[in-house]
């Protein structure tokens, strides 16, 4: 999922289902970090003690990622995007990322539970990204695997409506036809991006499949390249599950009763369904775009039945701010209130959790 989904999509589920519009900022910022955050310094404070960053993402398609970083996908890309779904006979299958799982369920009520803590708006933040990520990321795991590989000539591209601008806007960019329409150069080029994809990053994550996972609106079909495991099933309708996860979204944040907005009415997500699948079909491969629609229907009035700006993502200021601390010393007393302070914390609090604690109870030891 990109940042149509983690900010825009989460800040409006929560914003439905009642929270004040900075609790939905906060929390949907902290969601979105989670994939801008790839700080690895530490932060030097005056008293002597020291922060030693937890990146929370890394790049895919960075070579020095696999060769430098690989004991990191235990710590980055398994936590934070490819939470294990725990089925299957082998630990490899095991860590296959399960839409909905019972792990994640039990990490986002866990988060849930430590929600009035001093972090706890971002620690749910990043469960919520990482929650939302098992309806997308479903199928594959956060560590180099063959269980992730992807024939790649299998891929087949379809639409949801016959919209032809966007079927060419679709094959300008990334060389495929919507509507599944396939000849032989077409099924050369996914091969090629795929096998390279795969090459690039050790068969890590959803990499021999591209980025469809991760559009809101695709219905596509695929192959992999070893069927032994009951989740190797295709086709895929990506609206469905993005839905789906809206929907799941929205019930977490109706439970959050102290952070409600008392001047706002909560909306039950069955009158705002069909809005939400009209945001999610928009065809277009521009995550900027498809998240300047999500800000078009709240101002219009068609998500939260009155006109209202979506209030700007964090995730930028948290960048500067973060930068402009490589190189000096803070005073702790003053850093811990600062919302980015809190959200590394919130993010070494998260992976300590899962890794040592969620996982390890599930017989999945990783360290």
């Amino acid at each position: 999922m990109h940042i149509d989904m983690h900010y825009y999509g989460t800040y409006c589920m929560a914003r439905v289902a009642g929270l004040k519009k900075e609790i939905c900022q906060t929390i949907a910022s902290a969601a979105q970090f989670v994939d801008d955050n790839d700080h690895n310094h530490n932060i030097e404070f005056k008293d002597g003690r020291r922060l030693n960053i937890v990146p929370t993402a890394r790049s895919l398609y960075n070579i020095r990622n696999i060769s430098l970083f690989e004991e990191e996908h235990k710590k980055v890309w398994l936590p934070f995007h490819f939470l294990p779904g725990d089925k299957g006979r082998t630990v490899s299958e095991r860590l296959i990322c399960r839409k909905d799982s019972k792990i994640s369920q039990d990490m986002i009520n866990h988060c849930l539970s430590e929600v009035d803590k001093p972090f706890g708006l971002y620690l749910f933040g990043i469960a919520t990204h990482v929650y939302a990520d098992t309806f997308a990321h479903y199928g594959f795991s956060g560590v180099g695997s063959r269980w992730n590989r992807v024939d790649g000539s299998s891929i087949i591209i379809k639409s949801h409506d016959r919209d032809t601008e966007a079927e060419r806007r679709f094959e300008e960019k990334y060389g495929e036809t919507m509507k599944g329409v396939r000849n032989w150069r077409q099924r050369a080029l996914d091969e090629i991006k795929s096998e390279a994809a795969e090459d690039l990053t050790g068969a890590l994550g959803h990499g021999g499949a591209l980025k469809y996972p991760d559009f809101p609106y695709l219905k596509w079909e695929f192959n992999y390249e070893y069927s032994e495991n009951d989740i190797r099933n295709s086709p895929r309708d990506n609206l469905k599950t993005f839905h789906e996860a809206c929907e799941k979204l929205h019930n977490l944040f109706s439970k959050l009763e102290k952070y409600k907005d008392s001047s706002f009415n909560p909306i039950e997500f069955s009158k705002i369904k069909d809005v939400v699948k009209d945001i999610l079909a928009f065809e277009e491969t521009d995550r900027d775009k498809r998240s300047s629609l999500w800000q078009e229907y709240a101002e219009n009035g068609n998500l939260f039945n009155s006109q209202e700006k979506i209030l700007p993502y964090l995730g930028d200021l948290w960048e500067r701010n973060l930068n402009e601390l490589k190189d000096e010393t803070i005073d702790i007393e003053d850093a811990k209130e600062e919302p980015e302070i809190k959200f590394l914390l919130a993010s070494k609090i998260y992976r300590m959790y899962v890794i040592y604690d969620l996982l390890a109870s599930y017989g999945l030891f990783l360290d």
